[in-house]
């Protein structure tokens, strides 16, 4: 946040990504990083948020052996972000400080005392807190805004918001309210997944309530999450905000924004994932639960609209956009899924997708014939045309080809054909089956269906 070193999640050898100013070195000065605060006041806008046109650093003081300085430079007066929503929830302030290092606690042995290690790879690292109103009224609620948040910030280019990574993280405080009156606060910090969010804050609800209802009082404190425990525990007594005797940085000026400036950075910010949503809905007649799944991953949104654009082009007269959804949410997305491929590194090209669900709507190619040249596809990167040609795997037109197919069904299954008969349902789907896996599924299940229904 202040000095030059790497911000580097993936370093494993401690204390490598470290300089004089993130240790504290005498006579060190900090200088602010410019892409971090303009990174606060996108997010600032996104969320409706009023940006602070003059801000600036403060010392918060406490000693702690992950803290070399013995104080945070962070924001506590004007902060580059103030007000604003989400999901419902009023955002009181967005700050921006730096992070601390990592401390690793080594037990007893046989040949050494129990001890603390510290790594400084993480300290200093630019760190943007973000302070909710009392609106969450439940775990599922908080992992709900939690995960938009995350999704937000990705779309923004902010972060790749990696809770196992240490990238978010959620520190949640909980209080119970009393004769309509808010209770004293937790905290829990440093939860690090969503399902660690809902499990912590259910237990201190009902660890709270216990405490209560045997007439013990709750202290403020900070306490941590043992996910292997399942359980909160006092880590603390928490500080008040006059214990940290914030005082303004000497070292930092004050930040000066001209409207040109936010105007700018207001002006970068891409679409948000409401509004993505929104418009899905509105422009591909998907439902809630659709336009959520696309919307889920920015890559995934920026390659569905690429070949929904394609498809236009394929497919004037008619556009099958939620046959497109169906080949890529379940076929493709599985694909790459099951041999672990991101859309970086996807050889299936928007514009071949499209084509293959344009052959697929006009019945050029049976569902079964496009999930096999789907896979080929997925393979080689080769467009459906020049896989159909070269492995000869084209729809089949024979009419009397096709006859002697069915017709061999016809005989080799009669206990089917009998059931067809008494009006089931299952027994012809069963017989198309057993038709398209003769043909190899070159076949059109509807021209099956139509020869099962004249010779039975």
């Amino acid at each position: 946040m202040f000095c030059g070193c790497s911000n580097d999640q993936e370093e494993k050898h401690p204390n490598v990504n470290v300089c004089p100013v993130c240790l504290a070195h005498p006579g060190t000065l900090p200088v602010i990083n410019r892409q971090a605060v303009e990174a606060v006041i996108k997010l600032g806008y996104a969320i409706g948020g009023k940006i602070s046109k003059i801000s600036h650093f403060d010392r918060k003081s406490y000693f702690y052996p992950d803290l070399p300085k013995g104080y945070q430079i962070s924001q506590y007066e004007n902060p580059l972000v103030e007000g604003g929503d989400l999901l419902g929830v009023r955002i009181r302030r967005v700050h921006l400080e730096e992070d601390t290092g990592r401390l690793i606690h080594s037990p007893a042995t046989s040949n050494q005392r129990p001890a603390s290690l510290v790594d400084f790879n993480r300290a200093g690292i630019p760190l943007m807190e973000l302070v909710t109103e009392p609106d969450v009224k439940n775990a599922d609620d908080a992992v709900k805004f939690a995960k938009e948040l995350q999704l937000i910030l990705r779309y923004l280019g902010i972060s790749n918001v990696d809770m196992e990574k240490g990238q978010m993280r959620v520190e949640a405080n909980i209080s119970l309210s009393t004769n309509g009156e808010m209770g004293v606060k937790v905290e829990v910090k440093n939860i690090n997944s969503f399902k660690a969010v809902k499990d912590a804050i259910d237990y201190e609800i009902n660890r709270q309530k216990q405490a209560l209802a045997a007439g013990e009082k709750i202290i403020q404190e900070t306490r941590g999450w043992d996910d292997v425990k399942k359980i909160t525990k006092s880590q603390r007594i928490k500080e008040s905000v006059h214990d940290y005797r914030y005082f303004p940085e000497p070292d930092l000026p004050p930040l000066e924004f001209s409207d040109a400036e936010l105007e700018k950075i207001k002006l970068e910010a891409p679409e948000l994932p409401e509004d993505k949503r929104s418009r899905l809905m509105k422009e591909f007649g998907f439902n809630r639960e659709q336009a959520e799944t696309v919307v889920s991953d920015r890559f995934a949104a920026q390659y569905f609209e690429s070949a929904a654009s394609e498809l236009l082009g394929f497919q004037p007269e008619l556009t099958p956009f939620n046959l497109l959804y169906n080949y890529f949410t379940s076929d493709l997305w599985g694909l790459m899924s099951q041999k672990a491929v991101s859309f970086a590194d996807l050889k299936v090209s928007p514009e071949n997708l499209a084509h293959l669900v344009s052959l697929i709507a006009k019945e050029a190619l049976s569902s079964r014939l496009a999930k096999d040249i789907l896979a080929k596809m997925f393979d080689t990167g080769l467009d459906p045309d020049a896989i159909i040609k070269e492995s000869g795997l084209t729809q089949m037109e024979n009419e009397e080809e096709l006859a002697d197919i069915v017709a061999g069904v016809i005989k080799e299954n009669p206990e089917a054909v009998g059931d067809v008969k008494k009006g089931k349902q299952n027994a012809v789907q069963f017989l198309i089956g057993q038709a398209m896996k003769k043909s190899q599924g070159r076949a059109r299940p509807e021209a099956v269906k139509k020869l099962l229904d004249k010779h039975i």
